[in-house]
């Protein structure tokens, strides 16, 4: 079981930076990928990005690509995203998430993470 609390939302002007993080219970932190997703309301929930175990590979959805970084430290057993030049279209509730699930295809479909965080509301105003 790992439970998942999610810090750093706020309101931020258009072009403004905000940097999220989600903490992680338990000891086995490293073995799940993790990933952020975003629902602003009206639309579906969608992937924002994921991390590998250690660090060492890192996926985006195209709408972020180049403005925001995920990172973790799994001797903090956190993982953050750093969001940059942000876009009033870059306003919604985001959660991160952790999965077990080995195959990098399946990090960008929110079904195939187990866990979630009860996400942060992240506002931006143009």
């Amino acid at each position: 079981q790992v439970q998942l609390v999610e810090s750093g939302g706020g309101l931020v002007q258009a072009g403004g930076s905000l940097r999220l993080s989600c903490a992680a219970s338990g000891r086995s932190f490293s073995r799940y990928v993790m990933g952020w997703f975003r629902q602003a309301p009206g639309k579906e929930r969608e992937f924002v990005a994921a991390i590998s175990w250690f660090g060492g590979n890192t996926y985006y959805a195209d709408s972020v690509k180049g403005r925001f970084t995920i990172s973790r430290d799994n001797a903090k057993n956190t993982v953050y995203l750093q969001m940059n030049s942000l876009k009033p279209e870059d306003a919604a509730v985001y959660s991160c998430a952790a999965t077990r699930r080995d195959t990098a295809l399946s990090w960008r479909k929110r079904n195939n993470y187990e866990y979630w965080g009860q996400g942060t509301q992240v506002t931006v105003s143009s």
